[in-house]
């Protein structure tokens, strides 16, 4: 299976999915899309393919989300992907994309919904407990 991680290694939600599926047996394409944007046609693929809007992908945490006032409705869908793609601090991560979907994976554990197999148990690093789950079940 092939999977990629659209990844910052500085965000434990993106380390914690990144080592849910290395966990699996798989060793996912990595991109570390603050050093390697996604490609506009690439972020906008991705949006669709999770079935979300641009704003619903947008960070606003740690971002110029204030600064550039884009809680301000007056933003178009298109405009929004610009300043994703002029400030890739505002696409928010981990995204994952696997043969089972592609989906913002927030909390880290909703990794497990795109794994053809089960990890077992896992401790994130903030030492929280996730219970083994079947492969591709959604979480409760």
């Amino acid at each position: 299976m092939t999977i990629t991680i659209y990844h910052n290694p500085d965000c434990g939600t993106s380390r914690n999915a990144l080592a849910m599926i290395r966990q699996s047996g798989e060793e996912p394409e990595i991109v570390e899309y603050l050093k390697r944007p996604p490609a506009r046609d690439t972020l906008i693929a991705l949006i669709k393919a999770m079935g979300m809007t641009p704003r619903a992908l947008l960070r606003e945490k740690g971002t110029p989300y204030a600064a550039l006032d884009l809680a301000n409705p007056k933003w178009s869908d298109d405009e929004l992907i610009d300043f994703m793609i002029a400030h890739p601090i505002l696409i928010n991560r981990p995204i994952v994309v696997s043969p089972n979907g592609v989906k913002l994976c927030r909390p880290s554990e909703a990794v497990l919904e795109l794994l053809a197999t089960d990890i077992g148990q896992f401790v994130k690093e903030d030492g929280e407990v996730v219970p083994p789950r079947t492969p591709g079940a959604r979480a409760g």
